[in-house]
């Protein structure tokens, strides 16, 4: 039988390991920044922007983001919960609030992001081209149908639509008719689908769909100012987090949330 002799065998295993060492890859930019996904809870209204956001992100550092998206105060909940979130992306500071009363987010890093506006909506079939702020035009519009927007007990959409409805004197006229849904976007898709005449959305949510029209914009002082916030949660680590928030406010960010239709604040 053949035996290696020691230095033999020594300089065998030597030739063997070596191109192995030469050839293991470097780690990436994301696996050296500690974080090579962050997870994030955001506002149903944000998706398209915060999409496009995230594939910049992305390309100019190497983190994917795991956005869920749905209602903000459905989404604070599941925080509450346990849910693993690095950053909340609120479509009001109610929401917001809420975690920072449990102390589930970092309260440093908390900044009003975006602002947006609130408008009716009508299929873009629809004769339907100006709406009035008043009963009698309301009344006319909504026929027998369905006015779509999102809970007001739940979904910020909805509870602009509601303060903007009652200061306008057009709550009682419009609430029998109201068909409330878990987030915004799934309100809109009620007139997408011309199961609905109108629906009260934001100016993104309209931007975002060409099926439908905008017939009315409610103004600014009908209701409280409509304010995006963005925190790290309380659990975030790495620093995945902190670099999704200061990308988010640099100007290449601020670009694709104006050309959304948002205000940057």
């Amino acid at each position: 039988m053949f035996r290696f002799s020691g230095i033999a065998l020594a300089f065998a295993l030597a030739f063997i390991a070596s191109p192995l060492r030469a050839e293991a890859p470097a780690p990436n930019a994301a696996t050296q920044a500690g974080a090579a996904t962050v997870t994030v809870f955001a506002a149903a209204s944000l998706k398209n922007a915060l999409d496009a956001a995230a594939a910049a992100f992305k390309t100019k550092t190497g983190i994917e983001l795991k956005i869920s998206y749905a209602g903000s105060m459905a989404l604070a909940k599941q925080i509450e919960s346990g849910a693993p979130a690095d950053v909340f992306f609120s479509a009001d500071e109610a929401s917001m609030d809420y975690l920072a009363g449990k102390g589930l987010i970092k309260p440093d890093t908390r900044v009003d992001l975006l602002g947006n506006a609130l408008v009716v909506v009508a299929p873009r079939t629809a004769k339907l081209d100006k709406l009035a702020f008043t009963k009698d035009a309301f009344t006319a519009a909504i026929g027998a149908g369905k006015v779509a927007t999102g809970d007001p007990a739940s979904v910020p959409v909805g509870k602009y639509a509601k303060a903007a409805l009652e200061k306008l004197d057009l709550w009682a006229t419009v609430e029998p008719h109201f068909a409330f849904t878990d987030n915004v976007r799934a309100a809109l898709m009620f007139v997408v689908r011309e199961e609905a005449p109108l629906g009260v959305v934001y100016l993104t949510d309209a931007k975002s769909e060409p099926k439908v029209k905008i017939v009315a914009s409610f103004p600014a002082s009908s209701h409280p100012p409509i304010v995006y916030p963005i925190a790290a949660t309380s659990t975030a680590t790495g620093d995945g987090a902190a670099r999704l928030l200061a990308f988010l406010k640099s100007e290449p960010a601020k670009a694709i949330f104006v050309e959304q239709g948002f205000v940057v604040r």
